[in-house]
Order: structure tokens, then C-alpha cells, then sequence
């Protein structure tokens, strides 16, 4: 629990340091890129400053230095797991890379795709992958590398290919038990994960029907420019692909670890390690890469130039597979790190929490006290960039409101996911938003109007709050007697 100093805190006070972030965030992300033609403020600098300025207003308030900084250091302890999975990550990506892993799923997709059913592929196969592993980052950061490498290499439109990958890996996501945002919104709310599933196949499901649909619409509308028959940079790609890596099917262990680990709920980051190391020792039983090249590989990322063997190689193949590493994230792992840092010195009075009690205090009616929580959850986890805060203070913010209205908690649970998780990769100073440009290689700017499950997701949520429908009333009396037992 976070460290506070019992005084009396006008909502005022508690509300300038967050209309501080967004001052900077509008100003600096905004204004000078769209407006004044200048550069953007990077985000490291916009939440040290809105940091700065928490910890000076609290001072002004009479709170203690060790006090900000043990609610602080509370916040970071806490988002620590996360920051850790984004290293791992890194390195899975490189040591999958150097075994020759990635490069094999990108040959074989070339070769058995079909490149005009490639946008529906994007969306689809990481679904399933997703669906196993619980994470959509970890989707992205592994299959989605390789659909975007196979569409680079049939000249796809990236942009279509980075939100129908995006998509699909958060459907899954939403979808999977072992999701830790999905466990996160039930727990936050009180509801049995299953059921909290259940709701979300309302919005989900639907969202991503009409989303497959357009994708598959989008390869005969615009397709990929070597389907018209320029096979060339394909062949010469292909042939790139094999002068550096063997293939063989023992490459496809590391996934295997990942799978199994998170199909049977093992711990994600020694799951992660263990699927590298293995992805490691492949590659120096069945690559040309030395002890060396691994090393280097775990530690900055793999480089074509590694392969001394070869004059000459194509250069899309080093942009596709000159990535991963310990240092692959640093840009999402430092900017997660501050966001932890202000939102735990807010935590010293309690600043989110009120203010998304005090704005949402209008809301009578079932209609509004959904549309509410939908809002609340998209606002706080735009300015906080975290989920999990997202979760509870939104979460404990609006169960008495949907309790009293006899409105199911698995409405909140579903709404928690449906207007928090589904827009962070359509906000640009997110860190998921970070972490899939990271990886992709793709800007917000060019995907995010692509990413049609979220897009989609934000126009049904509403639209079945209006309605009435999923809102599970009847069900509201078994729920409180199942409490009270």
C-alpha cells in the first residue's frame, strides 16, 4: 500500500500535476510536430518533467521527500516484473534470430503464404500464437516479426500488415487465460476469470469477425506488388536467407518452450531465458556463428555482418534480422520506468483515484455508468500507460456505481479491456505503443488506422451499452450470493 501523510488535499492540488503531463503531452507530442512544424519533446523528457513537477507540488504540500520517493520506488517495484519481460524479449528476439528460428518461419512463409491472403494471415496466425501464450507483446515481438518480414519481401503495405499483426496478438491476449492483463481486470473487479472472459466475447468476438473480413477484402483491394508477378527481390531474398542460416526442424524448440511454458502457467521470464538459451546452443550446433556471435547477439543483437562467409547481402535481409538484444527495448523499458516513477509519487495522495470519482460523479443510469468506465479506463491508461493501474482504480472507482445500478461487474471487468488495453497501441507515447514500433519497425501514424480490432472494439462497447445488451442484469443476484457465501 502506498506511504501517506493524513491531511486534507483539495482535488485542485491533486489534479495540477496530471494536467501538468497532459499540458506536456499536447504541447510537446502534439502541437509543435502538427501545428508549429518543430520536433516532439521525447517522452523520457516530458515525465521527468511532469515527474519534477509531482515531487515539487508535493513538497509545496507539505509531504515528505522519503515518503514521495517510498510510494515511488513502491510503483517501481511493482512494474519491475514487466521491465524484466521486456529485456527477455529482447533477447529471445536475438537468439531466435541467430538460431536461424525466425529466419526459418520467414522462408517458409515466403514460400507458402500466398501473398494475396497476406493481411488476413496477419491478423489470424497471431490469434492462435497469442491465444497460447497469453501475451501479445511476446506475439508481436516473435510471429509478428516473421509476417513482417514476408511482407516486406512481397512488398505488402506495412501499415496494414503492423495493425492486422497488432490486432490479432490483442485478440488473443484479451482472449487467453494466461494473459496477465485479463487476470488483472478480473481481479481488480472481483470476477471469476472465466466469467470475465465470457463478457468480452460481446465485443471481442464481433470486432474481430468484421476485422478479418476487411483484411481479407484489403488483399484483393490492395495488394501486395508482387503478386502482379515481380518475383524477383522474393527469389533473391529467399536465396539471401539460406546463404546465412541452415533449417532444419529441431529450430522450432525455442517455440516450442514458450508454448508449453505458458500453456502450463510456468513463470514467463524463465520461461523466456530458457526458450534463448536453447535457441542459443541451437545455433552453435547448427549455424556458422561463433561463441562470439551468440555472445554479442544476446548482449547488443544479431548482425548480418556476422556472416563473414558472405561477400555481399541483400539489404532488406539486415534490416529484417539486424535486431534484438538485451538493449533491443531500452527506448520503452526507460520511458515504462518513468511513468512508474509519477504515477507512484500521485499514489502519495491518492490523485487518479479522486479525480476519476469526482469527473464521473454524473452518472445515474446504467447507459452512463458504462460509457463512464469506458471512458475512465481509456483517459487513465492513456496518462498513465499502464494497465494494471488502469485496472484498479478504475476498477474500485466504478464497482459500488455498477453494484447499486445492478449492472454485472463483468460489464466493468469487460469495460476495463475494451476502451484500456485495446487503445494503448493506438496511443503513441504508450509503452506498448514503444514496444510494437520497437519491434515492427512500423510508426503509430502508419498503422494505427489499420488496427481495426481495437478500432472496431471502441465503436461496439459503446454501441452494446446503449443497447442493452451484454449487460448480464439477471445475473447480478447469483453474483452477490456467491460473495456472501
Amino acid at each position: 500500500m502506498p506511504i501517506t501523510q493524513t491531511r486534507n488535499v483539495q482535488l485542485l492540488h491533486a489534479a495540477l500535476p496530471i494536467l501538468f503531463l497532459l499540458g506536456m503531452i499536447v504541447y510537446g507530442l502534439v502541437l509543435r510536430p502538427y501545428v508549429f512544424d518543430q520536433s516532439i519533446i521525447p517522452l523520457e523528457i516530458v515525465f521527468i518533467s511532469s515527474a519534477f513537477f509531482a515531487a515539487s507540488h508535493l513538497a509545496y504540500l507539505g509531504y515528505s521527500w522519503d515518503t514521495v520517493m517510498n510510494n515511488a520506488i513502491l510503483k517501481l517495484s511493482k512494474g519491475l516484473p514487466t521491465i524484466l519481460i521486456l529485456f527477455a524479449i529482447g533477447i529471445v528476439i536475438g537468439s531466435w534470430i541467430i538460431a536461424g528460428t525466425i529466419p526459418m518461419f520467414v522462408f517458409y512463409g515466403i514460400k507458402l503464404i500466398d501473398p494475396g491472403y497476406i493481411y488476413f494471415f496477419a491478423f489470424v496466425i497471431p490469434i492462435f500464437f497469442s491465444l497460447f501464450t497469453g501475451t501479445s507483446w511476446g506475439s508481436v515481438g516473435t510471429i509478428g516479426v516473421v509476417i513482417l518480414g514476408i511482407a516486406t519481401v512481397v512488398n505488402a503495405h506495412l501499415g496494414i500488415v503492423a495493425g492486422a499483426v497488432i490486432g490479432g496478438a490483442y485478440f488473443g491476449d484479451k482472449m487467453s487465460p494466461l494473459s496477465d492483463t485479463t487476470n488483472i481486470a478480473a481481479l481488480a473487479t472481483d470476477v471469476d476469470l472465466y466469467d470475465h472472459i465470457n463478457s468480452m466475447m460481446y465485443t471481442t468476438i464481433p470486432s474481430a469477425i468484421i476485422a478479418a473480413v476487411i483484411y481479407l477484402i484489403l488483399g484483393f483491394v490492395n495488394p501486395p506488388q508482387s503478386v502482379a508477378g515481380d518475383f524477383a527481390t522474393m527469389e533473391a531474398t529467399l536465396k539471401g536467407i539460406t546463404s546465412i542460416f541452415n533449417f532444419n526442424v529441431l529450430l522450432l524448440l525455442p517455440v516450442l518452450i514458450v508454448l508449453v511454458g505458458s500453456y502450463r502457467k510456468l513463470p514467463t521470464i524463465p520461461v523466456l531465458l530458457t526458450s534463448s538459451l536453447a535457441a542459443a546452443i541451437l545455433a552453435l550446433v547448427f549455424q556458422r556463428y561463433t561463441f562470439s556471435n551468440v555472445i554479442q547477439t544476446v548482449y547488443k543483437g544479431f548482425s548480418t555482418d556476422m556472416a563473414v562467409w558472405q561477400a555481399s547481402i541483400p539489404e532488406n535481409i539486415s534490416e529484417l534480422f539486424n535486431r534484438g538484444g538485451l538493449y533491443a527495448l531500452n527506448d520503452a523499458i526507460i520511458v515504462a520506468l518513468l511513468v512508474f516513477l509519477f504515477i507512484g509519487m500521485l499514489d502519495t495522495i491518492d490523485a487518479i483515484p479522486r479525480i476519476v470519482e469526482k469527473v464521473f460523479a454524473f452518472a445515474k443510469n446504467r447507459t452512463s455508468v458504462i460509457l463512464s468506465s469506458l471512458a475512465a479506463a481509456g483517459v487513465t491508461n492513456a496518462m498513465t500507460g499502464n494497465q494494471y493501474a488502469t485496472s484498479f482504480i478504475v476498477g474500485e472507482a466504478f464497482k459500488s456505481k455498477y453494484d447499486a445500478l445492478k449492472i454485472s461487474r463483468k460489464v466493468l471487468s469487460r469495460s476495463l479491456e475494451d476502451y484500456g488495453t485495446m487503445i494503448e497501441s493506438l496511443i503513441p507515447w504508450h509503452p506498448t505503443a514503444l514496444f510494437m514500433v520497437s519491434v515492427m519497425g512500423v510508426a503509430v501514424g502508419d498503422y494505427w488506422y489499420w488496427q481495426l480490432l481495437s478500432i472496431i472494439n471502441l465503436i461496439i462497447a459503446p454501441m452494446l451499452a446503449i443497447t442493452g445488451i451484454g449487460i448480464f442484469t439477471k445475473v447480478m443476484a447469483k453474483e452477490r450470493n456467491n460473495k456472501q457465501q
